[in-house]
């Protein structure tokens, strides 16, 4: 499990822009970054990062905007990931809409996942090859919206999933769009954000090795970087 600690929330954030500008600008000229957006508290301090430095700071026109999971809601509701990304990084840098391409949670959510995975495939082939994937992990380990017991953690062969989840996280059953472990583990770079001492003790077992239990553990993905806090990482110096 290869980490880099950094002394809080702030600094981790500046730390991920740094490398996905530093990733983006080492891309081949000519040809599309696609990445592959996380929902939550973490990437939302990520996007205001990279909105304060401004549209020349990132060569934004070479990159492709694509979500690696989605809450079945409208686009305006306030639980929706794309939302979040829309009011903190898209509309304050005025990206251009033709390289966003969003989980349209408002729709029947098989419908939804069968349509998205057309559209990864058909940019980015079988399976589809993100540049970058930026992940999170919940206080119960999952990531994406790969869920603890959820059929989504065992999927194979489809890339996008509507994937019934139960948890307390989700306050109760419902549905998300997901992608899953072969989507996952396919990308070039992975980088995990996790902040906050809630993730402490579910990290160190992740840093145990793969356990359905904690889905984050199960990704693959060649070059995958924790880069966490130090409140996250307590419990890995203890151990």
């Amino acid at each position: 499990m290869k980490t880099q600690t950094f002394a809080d929330l702030d600094a981790l954030s500046r730390a991920a822009a740094d490398d996905f500008i530093s990733l983006v600008v080492a891309h081949p000229e000519g040809t599309r970054f696609h990445v592959a957006l996380s929902g939550g508290s973490t990437p939302k301090k990520l996007f205001d990062v990279l909105a304060a430095r401004g549209r020349d700071a990132v060569p934004w026109d070479r990159v492709e905007l694509w979500w690696g999971d989605e809450r079945c809601v409208p686009p305006e509701h306030p639980d929706s990931n794309y939302g979040m990304t829309k009011a903190h990084l898209i509309d304050p840098l005025q990206l251009d809409p033709a390289r966003i391409h969003r989980l349209e949670g408002e729709r029947p959510p098989l419908q939804a996942a069968h349509e998205y995975e057309s559209a990864l495939v058909g940019a980015l082939g079988v399976p589809p090859i993100f540049d970058l994937m930026w992940l999170g992990m919940g206080p119960d380990g999952h990531t994406a919206s790969l869920f603890p017991g959820s059929a989504g953690v065992r999927e194979k062969q489809a890339f996008v999933i509507a994937n019934e989840v139960d948890s307390p996280l989700t306050k109760g059953a419902t549905t998300r769009l997901s992608v899953t472990f072969p989507v996952i583990d396919a990308a070039r770079h992975v980088r995990f954000l996790a902040g906050g001492a809630d993730k402490a003790a579910t990290l160190a077992e992740v840093a145990k090795g793969p356990n359905e239990r904690f889905p984050s553990s199960l990704v693959a993905a060649a070059d995958t970087v924790w880069m966490i806090d130090e409140a996250a990482g307590q419990k890995l110096r203890q151990k």
